[in-house]
This record gives C-alpha cells, sequence and structure tokens, in this order.
C-alpha cells in the first residue's frame, strides 16, 4: 500500500523541512513554503534504473564515438559540442517570452527534415497554437508530430507507440504525474517526472529536450537536483527590448560549457549571428567621449564590445551608481582604483556604466576599457575610435595580463582597428600580430598618459 509523507518544500529553491517556515533559510526568501504529499511506491516506475545493474571492470567496457545529430544551427551546435548526441536528456531555461519554444520548435523542424521522428510536447499551447507559430517560421515538413498533454503516462504511452527519436517536453514545470499527489510545477512533481523522461530516454537511445521555467532571481525553477539530473543545462539570455539572444551551456556532458550562441529574433524566427562583434559595434559614434571599444572572450571567440560611460554631476547628497552588462560591484572598485590611482575626482559624481547590445560582461579582461570610458566621459576627451583596450586592472592600479590575447588582437584587426593598448605581460605573444600598432602598459598613470 502506498505511503504518504508530508514535507514542506521552498518553491524557490527546493530547500525541504518537516515544519512550515515563514523565511527559507536557503534562499532567504518569504512565504515560499508549501506542503506537499509524497507518495511512495516499491513498484514505481521513477524507481527502476536506467542498466541491467551489472558490475563490469571499467577496461572491459565497450565505448563507441557517439553519432550527434545537427540541429541546424552552427550556432547551437557549437553550444552543444557538434551537435545532439542520443540518449541524452538537455534541459533549456530561460525568461517568458525570450524565445524558447520558438529554438525549439526550429531544431524540432530541422531534425524532422533529416528524416527523423520527432514528438513535440506541450503542456502550455494546443496544437491550434503551435501550429500558428509554425506557419510563422516556415515549419511544416518532415516526420514531426505534435502533442499536447500534461500526463506523463500518456506521453510515455505514445513514446512507447511513436518511437521517436527527438523528445520536446514544453514545458517541465506543467508535466504531472498521477502517483505523485502534489500539484504540477511542485518540487515533487518536477523530481519524478525528470526522473521518468530521464529513464525512457536513456533506455529508448532517443534524445530530449526539456524546457524549464526561471524564478525571479533567473535560476530554473524547481529543485536543484533537477540539473543534476540532466546531461546539459542551456541558458537562453538576453534582453525583452534587445533582438539579440545568447545560447550558453552551464552544464554539458558532451562538451565544453566555454561556447555561446548567438541568434537575432525576427519575424521569421531565430536568425543566427555569424560576426557578433560587427552587430555589436553597429552605430557606435565615433567621436564621442566615453565610449571605448575591447575585445571580450565569450568562449573561444573573441568579441569586439562596446563599453559607455557617463559620468556627471549629482545633484542629490549621495552619488547615483548605475550599471548594465558588468558587475555593480567590480565598477564600483574600479572607479575607487581610478580615483586613487589616477587621480580623478569622480566619487561624489553620478556614474552610469552600460554594455551596448544587452551582453553580460564578467571577465575582468575589459577593466581597462571600463576605467578609459570613466575618464574619457569626466576629462570630456574622445577617446581615438580605432583604438582597443583590452587588460585586467588592479587595486594597485597595475595592468595584469590576460589570456588569448592573439585571439583577441586579430579580432580586433579584422574589424579594422589600428591600435592597441595592452598588459606589458601580454606583449611578447602580441608580436604575433602583424601591422597592428601595440602598446604594452604597466599602471593605469601610464594609460592616461598615452589615451588622453
Amino acid at each position: 500500500m502506498a505511503k504518504i509523507k508530508s514535507k514542506f518544500v521552498c518553491q524557490e529553491c527546493g530547500y525541504e523541512t518537516a515544519k512550515w517556515l515563514g523565511k527559507c533559510p536557503s534562499c532567504e526568501e518569504w512565504n515560499t513554503f508549501v506542503e506537499e504529499f509524497e507518495t511512495k511506491k516499491s513498484d514505481s516506475k521513477s524507481q527502476r534504473g536506467i542498466s541491467k545493474g551489472i558490475i563490469e571492470k571499467i577496461n572491459k567496457i565497450t565505448s563507441t564515438k557517439k553519432e550527434r545529430i545537427s540541429t541546424g544551427s552552427v550556432e547551437m551546435d557549437r553550444v552543444l559540442g557538434g551537435g545532439i548526441i542520443k540518449s541524452s536528456l538537455i534541459l533549456v531555461g530561460g525568461d517568458p517570452g525570450i524565445g524558447k519554444s520558438t529554438l525549439l520548435l526550429q531544431v524540432a523542424d530541422h531534425a524532422a527534415k533529416q528524416k527523423l521522428k520527432v514528438l513535440y510536447v506541450s503542456g502550455e499551447e494546443s496544437g491550434e497554437q503551435i501550429k500558428i507559430r509554425a506557419d510563422r517560421l516556415g515549419i511544416g515538413d518532415g516526420e514531426l508530430y505534435v502533442l499536447a498533454e500534461t500526463n506523463i503516462d500518456i506521453i510515455i504511452e505514445h513514446v512507447d507507440k511513436e518511437e521517436p527519436d527527438l523528445l520536446v517536453l514544453d514545458s517541465i514545470q506543467t508535466i504531472y504525474s498521477p502517483d505523485v499527489p502534489s500539484a504540477p510545477g511542485s518540487v515533487t512533481q518536477v523530481r519524478e517526472v525528470t526522473s521518468m523522461v530521464m529513464r525512457i530516454t536513456k533506455t529508448r537511445n532517443m534524445a530530449s529536450f526539456i524546457v524549464g521555467h526561471v524564478t525571479k532571481s533567473g535560476a530554473i525553477a524547481g529543485p536543484r537536483v533537477l540539473e543534476h539530473m540532466v546531461d546539459t543545462v542551456l541558458y537562453f539570455e538576453g534582453e525583452r527590448h534587445f533582438s539579440y539572444r545568447i545560447l550558453r551551456a552551464v552544464k554539458n556532458r558532451f562538451g565544453s560549457t566555454n561556447e555561446i550562441g548567438i541568434f537575432e529574433m525576427r519575424d521569421r524566427g531565430l536568425i543566427e549571428v555569424e560576426n557578433p562583434s560587427e552587430v555589436f559595434l553597429k552605430g557606435r559614434p565615433l567621436d564621442a567621449y566615453g565610449t571605448v571599444v575591447t575585445a571580450a572572450m565569450e568562449g573561444t571567440r573573441p568579441v569586439l564590445i562596446e563599453i559607455q560611460a557617463l559620468v556627471t554631476y549629482s545633484p542629490v547628497g549621495f552619488a547615483n551608481r548605475v550599471t548594465t552588462g558588468i558587475d555593480k560591484n567590480r565598477a564600483s572598485m574600479l572607479i575607487a582604483v581610478l580615483e586613487k590611482k589616477a587621480g580623478l575626482s569622480i566619487q561624489s559624481s553620478d556614474i552610469f556604466i552600460n554594455v551596448t547590445g544587452g551582453l553580460q560582461i564578467k571577465e575582468p579582461a575589459c577593466d581597462l576599457a571600463i576605467l578609459c570610458a570613466l575618464a574619457s566621459s569626466f576629462k570630456e576627451i574622445p577617446v581615438d575610435f580605432k583604438t582597443v583596450l583590452i587588460g585586467e586592472v588592479g587595486l594597485t592600479g597595475e595592468i595584469r595580463g590576460v589570456n588569448s590575447i592573439e585571439k583577441r588582437l586579430l579580432e580586433a584587426k579584422k574589424m579594422g582597428f589600428k591600435r592597441a593598448v595592452i598588459a606589458e605581460a601580454n606583449a611578447e605573444i602580441s608580436k604575433e600580430v602583424k601591422n597592428m600598432e601595440i602598446i604594452p602598459v604597466n599602471n593605469i598613470r601610464q594609460v592616461m598618459d598615452i589615451i588622453f
């Protein structure tokens, strides 16, 4: 007989407790605990293993090279490590309206055109709604089947009958198991349904995509174990007011997590961006102060980006700090270094820093460009628009070297830049780049003298 056990689960982070709490001790959010009832059955399908349970010596196990299925997009193939691996479970997360369903419908269409059978299961839209989107995207040929269903048992029955090569579940928060008394989207339901999808994916040698909602903090909703169970976790990022989207892998058992894919959302769907540097620099003002170009590494790909800064008089008693695209704490540190080591009195001014194109920059190689953009705005002197600045800045004002400097400089040269200011630690490597003026520097004061 089934045993029912009650517990309280945080709907934000999945923290479990035996009693209700007003504030979650894990994510520190208020009023997020919901009582759930977990049903345990000894013969539960989700408890069955994905192998026969035979112990084997590791050097006796036969390993074959897995064949990859192309997604039809060079950008997405790069993020996945070359394509979709059969028997892999892939989780795609992102904000509402960012384009997750559009992306996966395009992937499903391309797989269907490769003579693969694809089953697209939607728990949020009817078949008519999916057809409307498919018509807009120009999709309709091939072995692409659509099922509007939320019961995982019925879905598995159709999988057993149709035997698809690719399964898409949109979204995991809407699918439920009737064996679990909790509501769809609860921590227990998400964990149970994902476990069942993982089992059929591994045993049937097919590939599966599941769409996951995200919380207000940007993390995928549901228990953290959800990301541990799947083979690959992809985040689809971008600002709603920008047309560009970034696909980023944060976990990948079959490839690197350092690659990104860049797309542009248009009326006909998502179009891959072949030259991101050209896109992000389009419309850049050439003779304006407060704007500087740097080269960031997104995976193995160098991307030129524009960093803008505005330093203005603060009419109130405290200075305002606004950053878009970079960490606010790092920006505050760089402002302090600029005032202390370069002698610029900007602490009492309102400061605004923006990375154009909606990109999020986390690597320290952009520090030098941020400092020079701030100094340019404060001095009202424009930086030469044919100059690119690359380097990490330390608390003592020193300029440190960065990795992949040659790739960054070659990308800048390809985009027409004639001069580069870099750390002296990278000077020897940069000699491989011809027909470009390379200026090595040691500290901030040297940079100020050269640029201004």
